[in-house]
This record gives C-alpha cells, sequence and structure tokens, in this order.
C-alpha cells in the first residue's frame, strides 16, 4: 500500500447526496476510496474529485454480493451507505420497495464484512442509519439508545433502518466484527437533484420532485411562490445539518478508538420548525426592510410520516469524538441558495 495513503476505503451509495460530500472528505483526509453506486438516484453524475488518484468508481448494484466482496478485498473500512432513500413522499410511495430492498443492501454488506473480517483485512464496517429510527421518540433531545425504548418507527423506512442496526448488533455478536453505526439528520447541501422516480408533488403552482423541505423551499420562492406554501402547520422541529459536517463527523467516527462498536448521532444541535426555515428563505431572496417583499404562507395536507419532533441529543459525539456540527443554517442557505438558483436556469430540478 502507498504509505501516503492513510488506508483503504470501500463506499457504497458514493454517488449520492451524502456519498458526494463523504468520498471527498476521505480523499482530503489522505484514504484512498473505492467507489460502488448503481446511479439509481439521480442518474449519472460528475463529482469534482473522480479524476483523483487516489479513487477508483465502480458503477454497479450494492446488492451484487460477489462485486461487493471482491471491492472490499484490500479495504480497511467500509462505509455501508448504500440505500433506497427519498423525502417525505417517497416514504409513501416505495413503502415496499424502501424495505426490500434496503434489507437485501444491508445483508449483502453485512456479509462481505463477515467474510472480509474472517480474512483479517478488515478494521471496521461504519453503517449509515438515519434519525428516522427515533420516528416515535418520546425523549428530546433524543439520546442514542431510546430506538430500542421508544415505540418502533412507524414508516417502512425507519422500520428497515432501525433493522440495520440490528444486523449490525447480530454480525457483531456472532462473528466479532468491528461496526460504527452513524446516524445523520436532515442533511443540507448542494449536490442533491431530482430524484429518478420521485413523484411529481404539486403545492400550488409549483410542481415539487426534489426530496427535502430544504431545497423543495427554496425553489418555489426563486419561482416566485407567493403565499409560500409549506406542508401542514409549520410547526415540525428538524436540526438542519451541513453535509460537510456530516462527512467530517462519519470519517472522524470511522478511525476513532471511542467509536468502536459505538453508536453516534451526527447532527447540529441547534433545532428550527418548519415556519422559521422558510421565512429565512424568504428574507435570503427577497430581503428585509420595509421595502422587502412581506412574508406570507398557506398549508399543504401534510403527509402522514411527517415527524413533528426530531431533535436529537448530541452530546455523546461531542464527548467522545470531539465532534460538533457549526455550520449554521444560514450559512447553509448561502451555499444552497445560488446552488439551486443555477440548477433551475439549467432545467436540472
Amino acid at each position: 500500500m502507498d504509505k501516503q495513503i492513510a488506508g483503504r476505503v470501500l463506499v457504497t451509495g458514493s454517488a449520492g447526496f451524502i456519498g458526494g460530500y463523504l468520498v471527498g472528505e476521505l480523499l482530503d483526509c489522505g484514504f484512498a476510496v473505492v467507489g460502488l453506486d448503481n446511479y439509481s438516484k439521480y442518474g449519472e453524475v460528475a463529482r469534482s474529485f473522480q479524476d483523483n488518484d487516489h479513487y477508483q468508481f465502480v458503477e454497479g448494484d450494492a446488492k451484487d454480493s460477489a462485486l461487493v466482496s471482491d471491492l472490499l478485498a484490500g479495504c480497511d473500512y467500509f462505509i455501508a451507505g448504500a440505500a433506497k432513500i427519498g423525502g417525505i413522499s417517497y416514504f409513501h410511495e416505495y413503502a415496499y420497495d424502501l424495505i426490500a430492498e434496503n434489507e437485501r443492501i444491508i445483508a449483502t454488506a453485512c456479509d462481505a464484512a463477515i467474510r472480509a473480517h474472517k480474512s483479517g483485512s478488515l478494521k471496521r464496517l461504519l453503517v449509515l442509519s438515519s434519525s428516522m429510527v427515533y420516528e416515535n421518540a418520546t425523549e428530546y433531545p433524543t439520546p442514542e439508545g431510546h430506538q430500542r425504548q421508544c415505540p418502533p418507527p412507524s414508516s417502512t423506512y425507519g422500520f428497515q433502518k432501525l433493522a440495520c442496526e440490528y444486523f449490525v448488533q447480530g454480525m457483531h455478536e456472532q462473528y466479532g466484527v468491528p461496526y460504527t453505526i452513524c446516524r445523520p439528520f436532515n442533511c443540507v447541501g448542494i449536490g442533491e437533484r431530482r430524484a429518478m422516480g420521485d413523484k411529481i408533488i404539486p403545492s400550488g403552482n409549483i410542481n415539487l420532485a426534489m426530496s427535502h423541505v430544504v431545497p423543495d423551499l427554496i425553489q418555489k420562492v426563486l419561482r416566485g411562490q407567493d403565499p409560500l406554501r409549506i406542508l401542514g402547520d409549520g410547526t415540525q422541529v428538524r436540526c438542519y445539518t451541513y453535509g460537510q459536517d456530516l462527512a467530517r463527523g462519519i470519517v472522524t467516527a470511522m478511525t476513532h478508538p471511542n467509536a468502536l462498536n459505538q453508536d453516534f448521532n451526527l447532527s447540529t444541535s441547534v433545532s428550527t420548525n418548519v415556519l422559521e426555515l422558510a421565512e429565512l428563505v424568504w428574507q435570503k431572496i427577497h430581503g428585509t426592510g420595509s421595502g422587502a417583499k412581506p412574508f406570507r404562507c398557506e398549508s399543504d395536507e401534510p403527509f402522514l410520516y411527517d415527524v413533528p419532533h426530531r431533535v436529537p441529543d448530541v452530546s455523546k459525539a461531542t464527548a467522545q469524538l470531539n465532534f460538533t456540527a457549526s455550520t449554521s443554517l444560514s450559512e447553509m442557505l448561502d451555499e444552497v441558495i445560488p446552488w439551486i438558483r443555477q440548477e433551475i436556469a439549467a432545467n436540472r430540478i
């Protein structure tokens, strides 16, 4: 192995939204990366790092057991990030596919990790879970471990992400494979385009085909929607976390001794409700002051699995990993709004 390389990492789902940030962070930290993706989410995408000498991309299916095992051979770490994933409408449109396909993907990842561990090459499997394991949380801020105490998730997506964590538990208990579980919360950043297969959702005079609330609100305001339409009454609480912060937290957890066989919430600690988010987006685009266009909004009927409150306890990651997601929502919007304006002009969203 090249002495300049900190280690070799297999990342499944490398062409995805978080995957784009994650691969870049790994390369910046000195790792060689093998990326696997079938382009099923956005279609073929170009990344700034795709010609990096330490990056190898393979187009393929994360359910292909032989392929995943072959790519993992010689790797020190495995970040299992591949999954069918989307926004709130996606949970309803693909209720069966989300649980069936994602179970096959995580089983394939664990099978490959078990084989690699037996050969002595794999140092750790890191699995990307989801904040949706806390879909029916009863404690706020919600600490790690509460997913085993509160009622199980109601959505098939949330239930499957919880099942991922049980897969990891069983893998470790039976075969001793070292692991880390990371739960990202509401990733915000650039690179999230119209997903193939996302159902077009009418919202007033705008048809939405994006996955999450931040890009949806931005594109509606940029397209001139007034009053701005939001899902539900706007009291839904989220913690919006910058993609680069999440990538930094995942890479930190991957090698940190304190993260061995542990799980972590990776998120900002700052909570924002949808109405506050909508008004901030409006002000960023239309300005503030006496001459600014006044903010007005109306409500669309909410979806069934639109969780009203999701606020994590992030003290474990801070104490054990020295990780803090420090980028503010305002800073995120300053980056994302110009990017979405560009994407709209190019007719990509």
